[in-house]
């Protein structure tokens, strides 16, 4: 009975969300990019608004000028309880984010933290790449190849959190990569490999700290041996 009471006296948009819900506004905060509403500063800001985002509202706050899109009302209580053997129906007003079982096919994992302590930490081959990578390093050496992995999105988001490192980013003669989030104290950011919007397959967008340590975005051995003779 108090659990009832609990959520009878809350608002929408306190109530927690979900990873799925989570991903369902990056994609369509990825749309919003592709459709020229946001740039791509905007863009990372607001994917690291919802990485921490909580409640509805914080989640909500972030497509809150974009056209089209309904919101969660401030002072729309959630639905009154129903009996015990009937689930509780999605608010009829939010259009999203969306119940993780309205998707006829799963969702991709919202997110994959990579972490190294003194250690050698690799992602290559076939791998399955979320919408955003975290790597969280400390005096390791951190290899992300690209080249054939499997991609959930256009855009990948990696999250550095850096200390005397080596990161490296492989990727494909056809990606552009961004480096320009990355903050540097003592350290380096390389991008040997082109910039700008995402216009090919894959657009890399990296941000965060390294310190006394490096990132460096780079095409594989084999395409910059063929880049060299022709």
């Amino acid at each position: 009975m108090n659990r009832v009471l609990i959520l009878i006296g809350m608002e929408a948009r306190d109530l927690r969300v979900t990873d799925a819900e989570r991903e369902h506004v990056s994609q369509l905060l990825q749309r919003a990019v592709g459709q020229g509403m946001l740039s791509l500063s905007e863009f990372t800001e607001r994917i690291d608004a919802v990485l921490v985002a909580k409640t509805r509202g914080e989640l909500n706050a972030v497509l809150a000028d974009l056209p089209g899109m309904e919101m969660v009302a401030p002072s729309t209580p959630p639905p009154s309880p129903t009996p015990a053997h009937t689930p509780y129906p999605l608010p009829q007003n939010i259009a999203q984010p969306v119940a993780p079982n309205a998707y006829a096919t799963p969702i991709p994992t919202t997110r994959e933290v990579i972490r190294g302590r003194m250690s050698a930490v690799s992602r290559s081959g076939p791998w399955s790449v979320p919408p955003v990578l975290e790597v969280d390093s400390k005096l390791s050496t951190v290899t992300l190849d690209f080249t054939r992995a499997i991609m959930a999105t256009q855009v990948v988001h990696v999250a550095i959190d850096d200390y005397g490192s080596t990161i490296t980013l492989v990727v494909p003669e056809e990606a552009t990569v961004d480096l320009g989030g990355v903050e540097t104290i003592g350290g380096t950011a390389r991008n040997k490999v082109r910039t700008g919007p995402p216009i090919g397959p894959l657009h890399v967008v990296a941000h965060g700290k390294v310190r006394f340590g490096s990132v460096t975005a780079r095409h594989s051995l084999s395409a910059s041996i063929r880049r060299m003779f022709g």
